[in-house]
Parts: structure tokens; C-alpha cells; sequence
């Protein structure tokens, strides 16, 4: 994974370069969300493996997957992953692209698990605490997860804020343990 990541990073930038050049982001960000959605599928990673096709071939095919024809620029990007043999990495050149996106606009997007069911009043002191503590607009995406016991779990890309008794009780027994 690391790996592809590596691979798509240029590709990623300079497509995030070119849309910002073009106040295009937002509708780039959305393309490129779809054709790396597309790109994962199963049957269509086989068609882009397939040796007997060219790449040309490859890259109209998948442009095919579209309900509406594409705009220029993202028909050569495509092009252009097509002939150097990177089609298969669209999903993570998608992931990069919303990444230089919300770096971009200042936001992060934070998967949170809690023990019980949050009231909005609570996502709301939440989101307020949070976005001061990362200096960031903050969107929330929640979940229970009875296993906590109590507390909260925040995670975003590497980052990860354990506030659970759970996470608390596991602390407490290692630190008894060592």
C-alpha cells in the first residue's frame, strides 16, 4: 500500500495543481472520487491487467464507465495514467488528491467511536474542542461501539486520541504488568 502510495503521490499533485490553477477542485475531487471508486472494482482491476489491451484501449474503456462523456482534461489525465501503465492506482491517487484538498481548505475529517449514542449538543462541544486542539474545520463521522465502555475514540489518518475507559483500563494494566 505504502508503495502505491508512493507511485501516485506525483500523479496526485499534479493533478491537485492543475485543478487549483482551474478553481476545478471540488469537481476534480468528486471525478477522480468516482473513477477511483470504479478503478477498485474487481472486474474492472482485470480489464486493466489484461496484457492483450493497449493501453489506449484501456483508458476508453474505462472513460466508458461514466454515465456523461468526460471533459478534456480528465480524459488525457486518464490518458496519460493509461500509458504509463497507472490506471490501477486511481484509488489512491484519489485519496491523495482529498488529502491536498482538505489541507487545502483547512479540514480534517474524524472517524469517532464512543460508547453511546451522542446527542447533538454533544458533537457539538466535540467538534468546538477538537477544531481548537487541530487548528482545523472539523466534520465528524460517528459511531458506537459498546466495547468502550465509556469515553471516546478519535482517529484521522495516523492520529489517534484514545479516551475510552477501555483504552484507560488497557494503559492501567500495562503499566501494572511491566
Amino acid at each position: 500500500m505504502a508503495q502505491l502510495t508512493t507511485l501516485a503521490r506525483p500523479y496526485a499533485k499534479a493533478v491537485f495543481d492543475a485543478a487549483k490553477e482551474q478553481n476545478a477542485v471540488d469537481q476534480w475531487d468528486q471525478a477522480l472520487a468516482f473513477a477511483g471508486l470504479v478503478a477498485a472494482d474487481q472486474e474492472v482491476a482485470n480489464i486493466l491487467a489484461n496484457p492483450g489491451l493497449s493501453e489506449q484501449r484501456k483508458a476508453e474503456l474505462f472513460a466508458d464507465c461514466f454515465e456523461e462523456p468526460l471533459p478534456e482534461a480528465l480524459r488525457n489525465f486518464l490518458l496519460i495514467l493509461a500509458e504509463n501503465k497507472r490506471l490501477a492506482l486511481l484509488p489512491e491517487v484519489a485519496t491523495l488528491f482529498s488529502l491536498y484538498r482538505a489541507d487545502l481548505e483547512r479540514t480534517v475529517k474524524l472517524a469517532v467511536n464512543t460508547a453511546f449514542e451522542l446527542s447533538a449538543d454533544e458533537q457539538q462541544t466535540l467538534i468546538k474542542a477538537l477544531s481548537e486542539k487541530l487548528e482545523r474545520k472539523v466534520e465528524l463521522e460517528t459511531a458506537v461501539d459498546q466495547s468502550l465502555i465509556g469515553g471516546v475514540v478519535v482517529r484521522t489518518g495516523d492520529l489517534v486520541i484514545d479516551a475510552s475507559v477501555r483504552g484507560k483500563l488497557a494503559r492501567m494494566a500495562k503499566a501494572l504488568g511491566s
